[in-house]
């Protein structure tokens, strides 16, 4: 219980950017599918495009709207528009909100008795007091029907915004998942519930006041409504401690160690005179782009992932090269200043269970591969789509019965269930000693190294406070420190928050 009450005293502030978001699209959209639908319901063609444009947008998924804005976005605006957080969501969002707007908008002003518009006519009523008086009154229940049926979708999808860098719902959601802190998700989960049950009987009560022409029904809804997000986005007036303090923005990946790794940082900020924000939840494919961008102020990444999925290189050299070699690149193309590595590694890693692979005589990949047609795989969501996947298997000729993606949690769950037979583990995870897991080796080197390194915006690359905080972390975290702080937070009994492992892990590696 007292998890669950920790996890609902976060809601506040993640529910506060959440109305804002979900008001903000919902109010674009509204302005961008009323006057569309007006002209649709008048112009087939129109109607048929914009349903039709609409209508393809609900096929693609909410979370695969939200990523393409992010690049779209650094494209179009040069670096001069937000390409994280707000503005990529608000778009996001809008364009999936319009179906039902316009969908409803043109079938309520098409479902008008003609007998009707005959006898506005026949009293010279002009096209724009014809829609005033006559159309839009009897057009609304219908409509307000479908703005019902866009609000509760938008502010569902609104959870997903955590993924493009902006604080929602969904932080709650995506960090319970990650780390098996289940009262995180249901305190995520009640509160975006509750928002969009409330809305939607609110709304409800707007459209039954308007068809039974009960004004003070629909107008003491409305005010219900408007008193109801004014004291939602309450949190966001109030000013934030430490308002004097310069704020920067500490960027996390999806997984427990990139948290812990995050909350270390920030501690470390917050001495130096900073104030701290987190982003977390980004996939590899936003997160360099932010930091580039300036939209996150630093973060942990690992270099194999910029080897290959920035600088698109397959060959392999030592580590030591590696590094340099990024370091160069970084600075040379994006103004990004690789700070240090961090004396860890976490690679990926082909795991198995121990009585498995000894069964079967499967030491490395290369045993891995001839027996790959019999076994199931399981891996991450990130890589089957990596490079690292496609060197693995020209080197090694692996033809699995099934491969599938899971969250990094419910993947070692899969293992463990025996749904899948091997994984691809990663190498600073206390999972693989707590459940005996084999690793297997990789005698034709195909993954690179995987040391972690701290990655600085342009913006803070010369900035030598900033500088001076995240030094003494160069070289100190060793992996098997860095595995036991992500046991902690991921393990089953006991299990701590990632504020907490990050806590164990400065005291471990004696962090001043």
């Amino acid at each position: 219980m007292s998890g669950f009450l920790a996890a609902l005293s976060r809601v506040p502030p993640l529910l506060a950017a959440h109305v804002t978001l979900s008001l903000a699209a919902i109010a674009l959209g509204l302005a961008i599918a009323a006057p569309l639908a007006i002209v649709a319901a008048r112009r087939p063609r129109v109607a048929a495009v914009a349903l039709g444009f609409a209508s393809l947008i609900q096929t693609v998924p909410a979370l695969a709207l939200l990523a393409l804005f992010f690049p779209l976005l650094l494209l179009v605006g040069g670096g001069a528009l937000p390409a994280l957080g707000f503005l990529p969501s608000l778009l996001a969002l809008t364009l999936y909100a319009l179906l039902p707007l316009l969908r409803n908008g043109v079938a309520s002003l098409r479902g008008i008795d003609p007998a009707v518009i005959e006898a506005a006519d026949a009293v010279g009523m002009t096209p724009a007091q014809k829609l005033r008086l006559v159309e839009a009154p009897l057009a609304a229940p219908v409509a307000i029907a479908g703005l019902r049926t866009a609000a509760v979708w938008t502010i569902g999808a609104a959870t997903l915004s955590t993924t493009v860098g902006q604080p929602s719902l969904g932080d709650l959601i995506f960090a319970g998942l990650q780390t098996q802190s289940w009262s995180l998700v249901l305190a995520g989960c009640l509160a975006a519930a509750a928002l969009a049950l409330a809305v939607d009987a609110l709304m409800g009560l707007v459209e039954r006041g308007i068809a039974a022409r009960r004004r003070g029904l629909w107008l003491a809804a409305l005010a219900v409504l408007a008193g109801g997000m004014l004291a939602a986005t309450a949190p966001l007036w109030w000013p934030a401690k430490g308002g004097d303090r310069p704020l920067v923005t500490v960027g996390a990946k999806n997984f427990a160690e990139q948290y812990i790794l995050a909350r270390l940082i920030g501690d470390r900020l917050e001495r130096a005179g900073y104030r701290v924000e987190y982003r977390d939840g980004l996939g590899s494919a936003v997160i360099f782009g932010a930091v580039a961008s300036g939209a996150v102020d630093v973060y942990v990444d690992y270099a194999g992932t910029i080897w290959t999925n920035e600088m698109k290189r397959a060959d392999v050299p030592d580590r030591a090269a590696m590094l340099r070699t990024i370091g160069e690149w970084t600075a040379r193309t994006r103004g990004v200043r690789l700070v240090a590595a961090l004396g860890f590694e976490n690679a990926y890693a082909f795991a198995m269970r121990e009585p498995v692979a000894r069964a079967r005589g499967i030491a490395t990949l290369a045993d891995l591969a001839a027996q790959s047609p019999s076994l199931r795989l399981g891996s991450d969501l990130e890589f089957l789509e990596r490079p690292e996947w496609a060197a693995v298997r020209r080197a090694y000729p692996m033809r699995f019965a099934a491969a599938t993606p899971f969250s990094p949690t419910f993947m070692y769950q899969a293992l463990a269930s025996g749904r899948v037979d091997a994984i691809t583990a990663f190498s600073s995870d206390g999972r693989i000693a707590a459940e005996h897991l084999r690793v297997l080796t990789d005698p034709k080197h195909a993954i690179p190294g995987y040391d972690a390194i701290l990655l600085v915006a342009p913006g803070r690359a010369k900035d030598a406070r900033f500088l001076a905080a995240l030094r003494p972390l160069a070289g100190r975290i060793g992996v098997e420190a860095m595995r036991q702080a992500n046991y902690r937070v991921d393990r089953e009994a006991d299990k701590q928050s990632p504020e907490q492992a990050a806590a164990w892990l400065a005291g471990a590696i004696r962090l001043q």
